[in-house]
Formats: structure tokens, sequence, C-alpha cells
């Protein structure tokens, strides 16, 4: 008891000694340097990107790439991806000098911050901030992700433009592929070569787009003088100099070829030259000096230079890989071409297309499964309460005379001969509709190449009574793509089936069975593109006209910036 109690006593005085003391705080340990370097920019990062907004950049929003940036830093524990020892890394200033020149691809190096990379880079000479880094690197791997995705997809969806191609299942997984050119193994500009599109004529188009930008440079855009009316070979002409410096501009003047000073006489060489410039621009190939001529000789290079940049960007929603060889049908340029195994044109022809007020043909991709010798017109709905049902209610011999005939939905014949009120009254509700019978005066001609659509669109023979291909300007349809040489291009689909030859082809066309459907062993791929700008694949450039105002549409969606829709 006494050990216990003298025990208690001490730890009572203890505890008064130590009340009787001032009390003080611990002094916080002192934070180490490098966690805090590291913390800092790793702050930054994750509240940029939550926000999605960096206002360093010339496009400070970058909502539409958050996530796939978050997805680049997190898993690094948003460490820097192209900062080491404080300083930009080699792949760094190589990625910049790529995106410095982005317009070799048709892009804007601006929309890349191109004129901010070099005060990037100086100001991070000069002991930066941590937060300086951060910035740096998060600049870098917006721009870069933009770029990347630009050069494989395009900037801007398709489908926003009612062009119906789908860029998904080519989209990159971009923090991944970031990942893969910061590696010290990769080599990053081949690695860029492998994203863009595989087209050989892409490869053409990016070298007319430079040569165009030169001659923009070159050229002093004087306009040629108006000709007076039209000026045939052999007449005067006061702007000789100039359209002689535009054709040898143009390549279609040889270099080699000079015109005398002081001429005033329009003749052999030049028409030869006025030739061929009218062939690569849609227009009628006769060497007359038109206003028509010589308004596109006046059209600026940097137009033109223009038309092949968005060339480019339309290159970039095509589908890169396909099942057999396709077939390519550009609207503006009204031409079909059909290509082989080795990605060559195998077969080509003119085309007739929509009309550019009221049956515009869409832009969209698909597959031929079948051709129909001797078809049927189905009506289109539109069409039918458009204009064929007021012709019957101003003619009810409308339908007799025209060869139609008056169906179910289901395809039974109701009526082909005077339409009474009880059938006009049904055609009204929907309950009924109208086709055509077959044969050479059918609106689809003698065959139809079928490619399932919600459009209703083929492609088509052109009935015997119609000429759609006497001029050069060929936009006159309802929609569907009438094509010059039916026969011959049905043969090109049928060429696996040997007893399909031309003859047998031309004879079920004038003399076969009616609605006669014919199967494609593989579907087809087709696609329905628009391209003012082309160039072939000899390297000749042509130009054409925008007849539905697409290339204004895209120019104006282009401008406005990143995010783009």
């Amino acid at each position: 008891m006494r050990f216990n109690s003298q025990f208690m006593l001490l730890v009572l005085v203890l505890i008064l000694l130590q009340s009787a003391l001032p009390q003080t705080k611990a002094a916080p340990a002192a934070p180490r340097a490098s966690a805090q370097k590291l913390s800092e920019p790793a702050t930054f990062l994750r509240s940029a990107i939550q926000s999605g907004r960096l206002d360093d950049l010339l496009w400070p929003v970058f909502t539409d790439f958050r996530i796939h940036v978050d997805n680049f830093y997190r898993p690094a524990g948003y460490t820097l991806g192209w900062i080491h020892d404080g300083k930009p890394t080699a792949r760094a200033k190589e990625m910049i000098q790529v995106l410095l020149q982005a317009d070799v691809e048709g892009l804007d190096p601006d929309d890349y911050d191109g004129p901010r990379w070099a005060p990037r880079l100086a100001q991070l000479t000069e002991s930066p901030a941590p937060n300086d880094l951060a910035r740096f690197d998060l600049a870098l791997t917006v721009c870069a992700m933009r770029y990347i995705s630009a050069v494989r997809i395009g900037r801007i969806n398709p489908k926003h433009l009612k062009f119906e191609f789908d860029v998904e299942h080519k989209k990159l997984n971009l923090p991944a592929f970031l990942r893969q050119i910061l590696s010290p193994s990769a080599d990053l500009k081949l690695e860029l070569t492998q994203i863009v599109p595989p087209f050989a004529e892409y490869k053409a188009t990016r070298l007319a787009l430079a040569h165009y930008r030169e001659l923009a440079k070159e050229d002093d855009g004087e306009q040629l003088p108006p000709p007076p009316g039209i000026l045939f070979p052999g007449g005067p002409y006061s702007g000789i100099a100039r359209l002689t410096k535009l054709l040898h501009l143009t390549g279609d003047l040889p270099r080699e070829i000079t015109v005398p000073a002081g001429t005033r006489i329009y003749d052999a060489p030049l028409v030869d030259a006025v030739k061929r410039f009218q062939s690569r621009h849609g227009l009628r190939v006769d060497g007359y000096l038109t206003k028509e001529t010589v308004a596109d000789l006046n059209v600026p290079f940097s137009e033109r230079a223009e038309q092949l940049r968005l060339a480019l960007e339309r290159y970039r929603w095509l589908p890169y890989q396909f099942s057999q060889p396709p077939i390519l049908v550009n609207l503006p340029g009204f031409r079909l071409d059909a290509f082989d195994k080795a990605a060559k044109i195998a077969l080509t022809m003119a085309v007739n297309v929509g009309d550019s007020y009221d049956f515009q043909t869409p832009v969209f991709e698909n597959s031929i499964r079948y051709l129909v010798f001797r078809p049927y017109w189905n009506v289109p709905p539109r069409i039918l309460r458009d204009e064929v049902i007021p012709d019957i209610i101003e003619n009810r011999d409308y339908v007799q005379d025209t060869d139609m005939e008056v169906t179910t939905l289901a395809g039974h014949v109701v009526t082909s001969a005077t339409v009474s009120d009880a059938v006009l009254k049904q055609l009204r509700a929907g309950a009924l509709t109208v086709r055509q019978k077959p044969g050479p005066d059918n609106a689809l001609g003698l065959v139809k190449f079928v490619f399932p659509n919600e459009h209703h669109i083929y492609l088509h023979d052109t009935p015997q009574s119609v000429d759609m291909f006497n001029t050069n300007l060929r936009a006159f349809s309802h929609g569907c793509i009438h094509v010059q040489h039916p026969a011959e291009l049905a043969q090109w689909l049928l060429r696996d089936k040997k007893e399909w030859t031309l003859d047998r082809i031309e004879h079920d066309m004038h003399e076969g069975r009616d609605n006669f459907t014919v199967t494609l062993t593989a579907p087809v791929p087709i696609l329905i593109v628009y391209a003012t700008a082309v160039v072939q694949q000899e390297g000749e450039v042509f130009f054409y006209r925008d007849i539905y105002g697409h290339d204004t549409a895209l120019e104006e969606a282009l401008a406005k910036g990143y995010p783009y829709p």
C-alpha cells in the first residue's frame, strides 16, 4: 500500500510541474521542394481539364476533347507529358514543328496555336513557374489531339453538314496514340503518316494545294478583260498578254511555248491551251473564249487553293477500307468512276444528278446489291404528292397517257386507265400509290442499280426520249443519278458472272423480261461524294462549280474554329 501511495504521489507532482511550464505549438515539417513542384502542376491540370478550358489557347474551350485529355493525364497521376527536368523535351519540339506545318495537310497552323509556340518556348527558358510548365504541357496536349483527330477524321463531323459518312469507326484512341508517339522508340513523323487518308488522290491533292498556294503568291491577280460576246479563233483580243501568263501559270500552255509580245490575235497555241483549261473546269471544250470561260480564268489562285483544301477535309470523311473495289460518283464533276483491286480507275462515265433547287442528290455511302432490267418506276412519295397527283387532278387520264398504273402499297394494280374520284381520294390519303410500267420511256430507262436507301436514290438508265448528256452542267434529275453508259456499268458489276456478256445485257435491257432482278455476288460499295477540286491519278487538277453550295457551308463551319460540331 505504501508503494502505491508513493507512486501516485509522484505522478501527481509530475502532472503539476508539466502544467506549470509555458505551452508552445509544434512547428510543421518543412515541405520538400520536389513534392511542392509536382503538386502545383497536378492541381492546375486537374482543375483546367475539369473546366475544359485553357485561356492560353487561341481556341480556349476544349470540352470536345476533355475526356481524352483527362484519360491522357489521369493514369499518370497528372504528371507532365512533354516536360522533363523543367524543360520541353525533344519530342515536344518535334510535335510543335508538325503543328507549325499543319498547312501541308490543308489545315490552319493558327488553329493549333502556331504563332504562340515560339513565345512559350522562350518563356520556359527563364526560370518558369510550375504552373507555366503545366500550361505549356496542357496546351501542347490539346493542340496535338486536335491536330491528330483533324488529320484522321476531319475537323467537322460530316453528319453535321448532312453528309452521311460515318467517321466513328475511324476514330483513334487519342490518349494511347499520344503515349505511343511519346515513347522513346517511336518515330513521331512516321506514326503521323500512318493516320492520313490512304488514297493516292489525297497525296496528289496535298501537292496540288501547295502548288496553287505558290501560284497565288506568284500571280498579281490581274483580271482578263471580258471578250466581245464570243471570241472565236482568229479574232482580236486586248488581253492576250494576260491570257498567256495565266495559261503558263496553270500549266495549260507549256512554259517553252511563247507568244510574241504585242500579239493581239487570239489563235493557236492559245486556243489549244484554252481547250485544255476548259476540259479541266467542266466547260464546253471548243476553244471559244466566252464570258463563262473568262470568268473561270479570272478566279484567283487563292480560291482554287481553298477548293483543294476543302477536298482534303472531305477525303478524311470517307471510309478507308472497302470490302470490294468501290464505285465513286462525284456530284459537282458529274462523273462516275469504278475502281479495280489496285485502286485504279477501271471504268468512267458521265452522270446527270439532282437539280440544285428542289432535288439535290444526297451525299452518302452505301452498297449496290442488285440490278433490275426493264424496271418499274415506283414514284417516290414527294414526287407523287407534289407532281403526279396534281397532274391527275388536272387530267384524269394522266396515268393512262404516261403509261402508269395506280397500285396498292403491296403492288397490286388498281387501275391503269381513268382515275375515279374514289381512287384519287385514296391516292391523296396515301392508301394507294403510282408506278410507271417498264419500257424504253420509263423514267428509270431500261436498267437500274439498287443500293437500298431512305432517299429513294438509284443509279439508272435514261428514257430514250431524253438527252441528258449534251451539256457540261448536268443537274436535271429529281435526285437520282442517270449514268451515260448503263450497259457497260452493268457488265462491270457482273464481271464475275461470265454469262453476263455485254451482248446479253443489251438484249435483256431491250428485249428481256420486265422487272427482272439480278443479285450481285457480293455488294459493291458506292460513295456519292462532293468535291469541287479533284486531282486525277495522272496528277491533272480539275475544278468544278459549287452546284449545291456545300463548299460555302463547309467554309462557314470551319471559320468558327474549335470546338467544331
